[in-house]
């Protein structure tokens, strides 16, 4: 008796063999070859960019041993990332030199224009802020008013366009100052596409009268309408010309700060004139 009942006890209680470790079998192994390949694709993108560095920086062209020798870069890598570049049309070769291709050179182009945006935001910004009033900045471009860029407030919005500023140019200060800015057929030629027509009850009448306000106007004088585009609101612009480009800043207010708009709109001319280099650079955004 005694021995059948001690040898289940022994069983039991005796240690079992630790079992294998098998947490790191069981891991999911993804994560391991993702990394290297992960690292592997951005080195690429690195040295590739600094190919494109490096080809920007001789006018005239490189050839590829000396661009590998300048990057840093291994011969076999050198040539590799170089053909790739010139397969994508960031590269061009001619007689063993590179040069940027067409897409570095619309990358280029894109980036400049970006800036030259951001700088003109920034400013109507400013202006806005100090002068306290919504500022519009719009072109004349191949026969149309192009309003570029406005700058508001929820305080101060800027006026709604409830009819489309291209077609009533005759009847907002933007329309009119840029109009003032044509000869003589090029305003008669906008006229032809967009005739005149009432809006408000203040709005000009006829082209006739229209062009007779435009010719008294002295050079470089700001525009002013009242409620002849919206009830309810006034407007002043200022005249920006830059060689065959016609441009405008205009700023609105409320009819009810009409004694404001005068005083406000010399200050903007006042802030257009000490920053009218960055302005010269930005018409062609």
């Amino acid at each position: 008796m005694a021995t059948v009942d001690t040898a289940p006890a022994e069983t039991h209680t005796s240690p079992l063999p630790a079992p294998p470790a098998a947490s790191p079998v069981q891991r999911p192994p993804a994560a391991a070859p993702e990394q290297p390949h992960s690292v592997t694709l951005i080195g690429s993108v690195q040295r590739a960019m600094r190919l494109l560095e490096c080809v920007a920086g001789h006018e005239h062209g490189a050839p590829a041993k000396q661009l590998a020798r300048e990057t840093g870069l291994a011969l076999p890598t050198a040539y590799h990332l170089l053909r790739t570049l010139v397969h994508e049309g960031y590269l061009r070769r001619e007689k063993g030199l590179f040069f940027l291709g067409e897409a570095a050179v619309r990358l280029s182009g894109s980036g400049a224009k970006q800036k030259r945006r951001s700088t003109v935001a920034s400013m109507l910004a400013h202006w806005r802020d100090s002068i306290g009033a919504p500022v519009y900045y719009a072109v004349y471009r191949e026969g149309e008013i192009d309003v570029m860029c406005v700058s508001d407030t929820p305080g101060n919005p800027a006026v709604e366009e409830w009819a489309g500023f291209r077609e009533t140019g005759h009847a907002h200060a933007v329309g009119q100052c840029l109009l003032s800015q044509l000869d003589e057929d090029a305003r008669r030629d906008h006229l032809d596409r967009y005739p005149v027509q009432s809006l408000t009850p203040y709005t000009v009448r006829d082209d006739h009268s229209l062009l007779r306000r435009l010719e008294r106007l002295r050079r470089m004088e700001p525009v002013a309408e009242r409620q002849e585009y919206a009830l309810g609101a006034v407007c002043a612009a200022v005249p920006i010309t830059m060689g065959a480009t016609a441009a405008t800043m205009a700023i609105s207010m409320p009819a009810h700060q009409d004694d404001r708009l005068l005083p406000a709109v010399e200050q903007l001319q006042a802030e257009i004139g000490r920053h009218i280099g960055a302005l010269a650079l930005s018409i062609s955004i």
